[in-house]
């Protein structure tokens, strides 16, 4: 008598999303990373389990995850995701890409402070101290506000002088418009955007994504998944998300993930969450493929 067929379907692989390289010296990312900002848990809340946390980091590398994103402003009164990326992780595979971010801190009340160019360099080596490493990978320098015309200039060029010493190898730019990004560029060399950006992104968005793509610069959204709504989470899916997620047996988190991925190879998503099921059901967004019409049904024109 045979045995039972095992229907379990397989784990998923982070490999099915593809990957991208950031930069020559950095190994290729696979598409679907993982953000850490939730990680910690509320700044007024009780913080996350802390071995749930660091189990569900180290089953995003199992999975295939190499691209982690974090922050030193990232904590809660008990938690910081820094460390727990640090105690989960350490010492780091050679095909891990770690990347964070600067400009913006919190202090103990949580209250939020922007840093000048002359402290910058703090912040990077809070984050290089938390991570336990001596340089990072990846800073991306996070405008205060996304339609501001201040110039960045003094900010962007005191990280180009640490990527120059060493204690950065690349930098990326976040919050921000094409001009920043065309200011940022004539300073130093960027490998990254990151923006707010999901199903129903603006005409204007869309534009910034197609041109980051043509210069070979990284898009990688945030809130992919909960849009304009940021930390109150998804809220109710739309009839189209649902209904295409009904049609491919996957969830509407699935969808607008698989909807990020498939605006282009340089694409990078990078869903957060402390489930585990949570963070396999990201990981296997990278395989569904929608198809054009279900693409152009959730608002984007096929190229």
């Amino acid at each position: 008598m045979n045995p039972p067929h095992d229907h379990t379907p397989p784990h998923p692989s982070a490999l099915d999303s593809g990957t991208w390289q950031l930069a020559d010296d950095l190994p290729a990312v696979r598409r679907v990373g993982y953000g850490s900002m939730r990680l910690p848990g509320p700044l007024d809340g009780p913080g996350t389990d802390r071995e749930r946390a660091l189990r569900v980091l180290r089953r995003a590398v199992e999975l295939g995850v190499n691209h982690f994103d974090t922050a030193a402003f990232y904590f809660s009164t008990t938690r910081s995701a820094n460390e727990l990326i640090n105690a989960a992780l350490a010492p780091y595979a050679d095909d891990l890409v770690i990347v964070t971010k600067v400009g913006p801190g919190r202090d103990t009340w949580g209250r939020w402070q922007w840093a000048s160019p002359e402290q910058l360099r703090g912040q990077v080596e809070e984050n290089l101290r938390q991570l336990g490493r001596d340089h990072l990978d990846v800073v991306n320098f996070r405008v205060q506000g996304q339609e501001s015309t201040q110039s960045l200039a003094d900010h962007f060029g005191a990280l180009a002088e640490l990527r120059e010493a060493g204690l950065v190898r690349h930098l990326g730019v976040s919050n921000v418009r094409p001009h920043h990004l065309a200011e940022a560029r004539a300073i130093a060399p960027v490998v990254c955007v990151q923006n707010l950006y999901g199903t129903g992104a603006s005409a204007q968005e869309q534009e910034f994504v197609q041109e980051c793509g043509e210069a070979g610069i990284a898009y990688v959204p945030f809130f992919s998944i909960s849009g304009a709504r940021r930390e109150a989470g998804a809220g109710e899916p739309g009839q189209a998300v649902r209904e295409i997620a009904e049609a491919h047996g996957a969830t509407p988190a699935q969808v607008k993930l698989a909807w990020t991925l498939q605006q282009g190879p340089h694409v990078l998503a990078i869903p957060g969450t402390t489930d585990p099921a949570h963070l396999e059901e990201n990981v296997a967004a990278g395989s569904l493929r929608l198809s054009e019409a279900e693409l152009e049904r959730l608002g984007t024109p096929v190229a």
